[in-house]
């Protein structure tokens, strides 16, 4: 340390990094595939680095000005928990000096990560068990009881980041997912517009769910039921119906009304749900007509759980 930075903390004493560096932080929780979005962040051409101490955040993008890297991604997990809370500031420093900043945060319910430990027989990493000797029961206990532990560890990092839920969705559909949110990135607020299956559960990334099922429904039209909510003759059909079209209106009021307040409260990412029983025809439609009015106004993403990767 240089005499000019005497007294300083790491974070003063860290060279200003490179105005154009474009940083992702992947957290999340352990099992829900942030190994699976760092690949898919490593194709898409980003320099990876997996479970990188806190303390070694600013310093690492430092080293990476010197180096002339534009696109950097680091993977952080609870590993970490006794300096996460380091983490926050430190990515406020940096989004100071210039740097894009974008922070994923990968959940999954409890029951997934509890199926998928089970099936690769690893140990949580907050684990105190030995589970050689204990029961299957005991297993559960303590794993269940790692995982909630977890979650109130990351709880600040999740607040403060793009929630991707990994629960049903396949690994090309995750790294799909986050090479979009990537490529969307810019100053402005971006607006994800996703349709699902109620059947299969609520997206546990969503900030607001719009609960469709209520609409005519064209699965009980034959011609219709093999098709979905992209192809000519669902539309049409949705179109003529009036109880869909106010719908739409409501929605589109609801977000007229909020999304200046939202971009203001510098929100990165807002995701739109909308559900209807199977995630085919009704939910479908109505986020592709949500994409059509905001896709001027906004960056726009748009995903069909049910029907993307099929």
């Amino acid at each position: 340390m240089t005499q000019d930075h005497a007294g300083e903390g790491p974070q003063e004493a860290a060279k200003e990094p490179h105005k154009d560096m474009q940083m992702v932080l992947i957290t999340g929780m352990s099992g829900s595939g942030k190994s699976v979005a760092l690949h898919a962040l490593e194709d898409a051409g980003f320099y990876c680095v997996d479970n990188l101490p806190p303390e070694l955040l600013l310093p690492f993008v430092a080293l990476e000005q010197e180096h002339q890297a534009s696109r950097v991604a680091i993977a952080m997990d609870v590993r970490s928990a006794k300096s996460l809370p380091l983490v926050p500031l430190q990515l406020a420093a940096l989004r100071q000096q210039g740097v894009q900043v974008e922070s994923l945060f990968l959940d999954a319910t409890t029951g997934t990560l509890v199926r998928r430990f089970s099936e690769t027989r690893r140990k949580h990493p907050l684990s105190q068990s030995g589970f050689v000797v204990e029961s299957a029961q005991d297993q559960r206990r303590d794993l269940v009881q790692s995982i909630e532990l977890e979650r109130e560890l990351l709880l600040d990092l999740r607040e403060n980041a793009h929630v991707i839920d990994t629960s049903i969705i396949r690994p090309s559909q995750l790294q799909g997912q986050v090479k979009d949110l990537i490529s969307a990135t810019t100053e402005q607020m971006t607006l994800v517009f996703e349709s699902f299956a109620f059947k299969r559960g609520v997206p546990g990334n969503a900030d607001y769910v719009f609960d469709v099922r209520m609409l005519p429904n064209p699965h009980y039209e034959p011609t219709l039921r093999p098709l979905t909510g992209r192809d000519a003759p669902v539309v049409q059909f949705l179109k003529e119906q009036p109880g869909v079209q106010q719908m739409l209106g409501n929605i589109q009021q609801f977000l007229n009304l909020w999304l200046d307040a939202l971009a203001k409260d510098h929100r990165s990412y807002v995701t739109v749900a909308i559900g209807c029983t199977g995630g085919q025809h009704r939910s479908v439609y109505l986020v592709e007509e949500l994409v059509k009015l905001y896709s001027d106004q906004w960056v726009t993403l748009k995903r069909h759980r049910e029907l993307d990767g099929v």
